[in-house]
This record gives structure tokens, sequence and C-alpha cells, in this order.
């Protein structure tokens, strides 16, 4: 290694990155600080089998290829850190009221839409399940009925353990009481009641696609026998994978649509033409959210020998396929971060704007706090541009 300069020349051989390895067992320095003393950084680095698949020439759709249409009024509920929200303002609805508990998802949507109403800590709870509160922060906000639309994915749990223990499945009680057992019933009621009381012109439940089958299907087969009976058609719930809408990710997202307008929704038609995940992991240097993680060398050495979509057992990441969409973007808890998948030709894990890219967040919108917090803002999303898709469709379904 006659000067840095050369090494930057060299790195592309495996046996000068693995000798930096080597070189940081040895003198115990961290990885990171060997990569700088050679005026490197982790994006330098490559595998041992590289280069051998190209996203192709299909690019992921952004916000900014949508028309804007019909100004549709709407309200958020569970709004998290907006991935709904965008993609429905990208096609021209507008953004009465978004309700958030969390604090730092609230940070995160006004410190990007300062113009919005962001009902959410420290100035108000932001809790759903308050409905009496909600009720008061939003009726000065529209009428009722509502000529718009109410959205939202309210976390569900299945049936209260105090029920499982004191009823049967199958009995009247256990139902009655699973129902009612959640705070305030369950989140999912408390949207339906906050739909029934303001009587929007539609609305959109979106959620895993296991709210369909929680309980058997009660919870959610309850939830649209009130709608229903409230005057609401309610389409036929429908799971989504974004990587059919232009999404460089497979995203699996359950979609309930109902209306008063007497009138059918139909779906956006999908394409069968997916975008790999490479083609949305160009061009990120020196924007925000972009600070990789610094993994040790031994890490490093683990990942440098994985294939296109081989595991890492120990670290449990998955190295992406450029030519494919990527896997599920992860969460992670409510207060830890999601693991990030690894880049598909440098071996270290996605950055949150890598991971913002393939949700389709635009480049421009900043995610605060701590970076396993902005992983799981990112993770938790829908992604914009699914949400706009979906939003074009309510549009020409109960709105032309």
């Amino acid at each position: 290694m006659s000067s840095a300069a050369a090494l930057k020349i060299s790195i592309s051989a495996l046996e000068e990155q693995t000798a930096l390895i080597d070189l940081a067992a040895q003198t115990g320095k961290h990885f990171a600080a060997v990569l700088a003393d050679a005026r490197l950084s982790y994006d330098d680095l490559r595998y041992e089998f590289t280069r051998a698949r190209t996203a192709g020439t299909k690019s992921p759709t952004k916000l900014a290829d949508f028309d804007r249409g019909i100004e549709v009024p709407f309200v958020s509920f569970f709004t998290g850190c907006g991935g709904m929200d965008l993609g429905l303002e990208a096609i021209g609805w507008k953004h009465v009221a978004g309700f958030e508990i969390q604090e730092l998802f609230s940070k995160t949507l006004r410190k990007n839409r300062p113009s919005w109403n962001v009902f959410g800590p420290p100035v108000h709870s932001g809790d759903v399940s308050k409905i009496d509160e909600v009720v008061e922060t939003l009726s000065p906000l529209i009428a009722v009925p509502f000529e718009g639309v109410f959205v939202g994915g309210p976390p569900c749990q299945p049936f209260s353990i105090a029920a499982n223990q004191r009823f049967s499945k199958s009995g009247e009680n256990f139902k009655r009481t699973g129902f009612a057992h959640e705070k305030n019933g369950n989140l999912l009621f408390d949207f339906v009641q906050l739909i029934l009381r303001f009587q929007p012109s539609a609305f959109v439940i979106e959620n895993v696609p296991g709210l369909r089958d929680l309980d058997g299907g009660a919870q959610l087969g309850e939830a649209i026998r009130q709608l229903e009976e409230a005057g609401y058609t309610v389409a036929e719930p429908t799971i989504f994978d974004a990587a059919n809408y232009g999404v460089p990710q497979h995203r699996q997202r359950l979609i309930v649509v109902g209306s008063r307008t007497g009138r059918t929704f139909k779906p956006p038609a999908h394409s069968n033409a997916q975008v790999g995940a490479g083609s949305a992991l160009k061009g990120v240097g020196g924007l925000p959210n972009h600070e990789t993680r610094e993994h040790n060398g031994e890490s490093v050495r683990r990942y440098m020998k994985l294939g296109y979509r081989e595991r890492d057992q120990l670290g449990r990441v998955d190295r992406l396929d450029p030519a494919l969409p990527s896997k599920t973007v992860i969460a992670g808890g409510t207060n830890g971060g999601g693991r990030s998948h690894l880049h598909p030709e440098i071996p270290r894990t996605l950055s949150v704007r890598e991971c913002a890219r393939l949700q389709t967040f635009p480049d421009d919108y900043v995610f605060v706090g701590p970076t396993a917090r902005q992983f799981t803002q990112v993770g938790n999303a829908v992604p914009p541009v699914l949400a706009a898709h979906i939003g074009k469709a309510i549009t020409s379904s109960f709105f032309d």
C-alpha cells in the first residue's frame, strides 16, 4: 500500500479489502477508523461476487409523476410519518388534519409540512382512542356529513387475554368481551366510531394483511358490518403489493375502501413490470438521513461472501438483488429501529435514506430523531406512491 491514492484504486481487489479487515483485527482498531486512515469509506467496499446483475432500465415511480386532480379533502388518523398523506397530497387532495400519538413522528410531520394541522404530542395527545377529544378537535374543521375521505391504519391486536381465558371462542360472550376489553374497545372500532360520527363520503382502512384473518376474521368482519349497517358500501378487502405499482419493494398492505355515495370502488390497475431495487439506490450521497452503519471488519468479511438474495445468518440480514424489488423494509418495535437489508453491491446495510427511496419518499422529506427511530418511521409507512394510486382510484370511483 504505497499511498492512499493507490489503495483507492486497488480496493476493487479482494485481497486489498481483506487486508484492511485483517489490519483492523490485528491492531484492535475499529474497521471504520482503518478505512478512514486509508481515506476510504464503506461505499468503497465490494462483494466477492458483484455487479453480475443490473437494475434494468425501468425507474421507480415518483410522486412528481402523478397529475394533480380534484381537490378531495381528507383527514388522516394514525398518520405515522405521513406516507399515506404524501401520496394523497401528490394527486391534489387537501390535507385537513392528521392525528398521530407518537411525538417523534409528529415532529417529522411538522418539520416537513408546517402548513398541515398535525394533532399530536406535545400540543395534543393525538390519541384516536380518546374519541371525545378527537371530536372536539375535528368539529371546528369539518362539517357533518364530511364531503371528503377519512384514512387510517389502526394498529390491531387479537382479542384480550382476559377474554381468551374466560370464554370459549365460539361463545357470544367471547365476542362481546373481546371487542370491548381493549383500551376503549379496540383502535379499529374507535376509527369506525369516528367514521360513523362524521359520515365522510368515503373511508380507507389500511393495515397489514393479517388483519383480514385476525381472530378468524371476526374483528374486520364486525367493523364492516357496522359500517354497512350505517349505509356504507364496502368493497371487498384487498391485499395490494406495492411492487405492482412502481414501488421498488415488495410490501403488502390490506386496503378496505367504503363509500356512502352509492358508487362502486374500482381498484387501481396494476403492472407486472416490477422495478429493481438497484434503480432506487443511486445518487444518495449528500442527502439527509444517509448516515450508514459502521460495521466491524468481521461483519464485512461475512457480508462480502454473500451472493444475491443470500442471508447472513448471524446478523439476520439479506443481500438484495438489484434487478428485483426489495424485500419489505422492516420497521422494528415502537421504541427501536428495524434492521435494514444489505445493499445489493456494497457489503453494508442500507441507510435510512436508501430505505426511504425503496418506500418512494421524496429525497427532501427529512426524518427526525435517532437513526433507529428514523428506521421505525420509514418502515411503518405506506409507500407514498402506492397511496397515490389508491387515491386516484378513489377519486375516479367516487368524486369524478
